[in-house]
């Protein structure tokens, strides 16, 4: 059961919207697209800086649409917003200590999506490291350590959660030596999430009850994007431009994550538009032409916009 209700008004928006997707693009294939869109209707629960208590917030009733949205898709680097959550966990609970260089990572590790900044960042929270291959004995404690990341999530009993597994770092070339062990011989091992989990995750975000209101706040401005058309251009690697930022008005405001790989392209964004309800939106996107595609996430975003100023 996911977190927010089946409502028959955006059953048949979202439909519409992804109809009106393939005809747009012919090439991309059904199972080759996720999409988990949740309404925020007045009052909205999110945004509110920790106003609401994780009660209170959970129990606040949200309207959603999901198309394949627990299907378990390579998720590339919106599995940072994973870590992020789980740094941040483990910081309140004083299982780390805050340093320079931490803090340092986890801004680069949402800000500029830096795979280097995430593998310090797995390397703290797991208290593993890369290297060469292992003996079974000491590769069996390594890859229980590893695992800790899945075992804090799994902890919280979200049921989007259950198919989900968030153990590996994130690569520019690839894993090599005991990274390439765990990974598998056929990749079973690699990182897999769905757009229902990630939209749960970036809705506690949000909403404020993701480790604590004032973590949350900090996450959240990590996420924040800006839509500047200079400061875009400027920027060649922005997670705005091919993503769903780009399909919105530049006065929109956008916190998101977006990922991309050779075979993937995704985003996850929570947007709030001017006089109209906010709203959160996870598309992924499969295949290697699509990957390379800059127009397919903007054209779903912008008919997601456009729909959410009619309601």
């Amino acid at each position: 059961m996911a977190f927010f209700r089946n409502d028959e008004q955006l059953e048949n928006l979202g439909s519409e919207i992804l109809e009106a997707t393939w005809r747009e693009f012919p090439s991309l294939e059904r199972n080759q697209i996720a999409m988990t869109l949740v309404v925020y209707d007045p009052p909205a629960p999110v945004n509110t800086g920790g106003a609401l208590s994780p009660d209170a917030f959970w129990n606040h009733p949200v309207r959603g649409f999901s198309y394949r949205g627990g299907e378990r898709i390579y998720p590339a680097s919106i599995v940072k917003l994973f870590y992020l959550v789980a740094v941040h966990e483990w910081l309140e609970k004083g299982m780390l200590q805050s340093s320079r260089e931490l803090e340092r990572a986890m801004r680069d590790m949402i800000v500029d999506s830096s795979n280097d900044a995430t593998s310090l960042v797995v390397d703290v929270l797991t208290g593993t490291t890369s290297g060469p291959e292992l003996s079974r004995g000491p590769f069996e404690t390594w890859k229980q350590q590893r695992n800790i990341i899945n075992r804090y999530f799994q902890s919280l009993g979200w049921p989007e959660l259950g198919a989900v597994n968030m153990n590996q770092k994130t690569w520019c070339d690839g894993p090599y030596g005991r990274e390439r062990m765990f990974l598998g011989e056929m990749m079973e091992n690699r990182n897999m999430l769905t757009t229902d989990a990630s939209a749960r995750l970036v809705h506690s975000i949000v909403g404020g009850v993701a480790v604590s209101s004032a973590r949350s706040q900090e996450m959240m401005q990590l996420m924040r994007r800006s839509l500047d058309p200079v400061e875009l251009a400027a920027d060649a690697d922005n997670q705005v431009t091919g993503f769903l930022g780009a399909g919105v008005p530049q006065n929109a405001r956008v916190w998101s994550k977006a990922g991309l790989t050779s075979q993937v392209r995704h985003d996850a964004a929570y947007i709030e538009l001017a006089e109209v309800r906010p709203y959160l939106l996870v598309v992924f996107t499969e295949g290697k032409a699509h990957s390379k595609n800059e127009a397919i996430l903007p054209f779903v975003s912008s008919r997601v916009a456009e729909a959410i100023v009619g309601l």
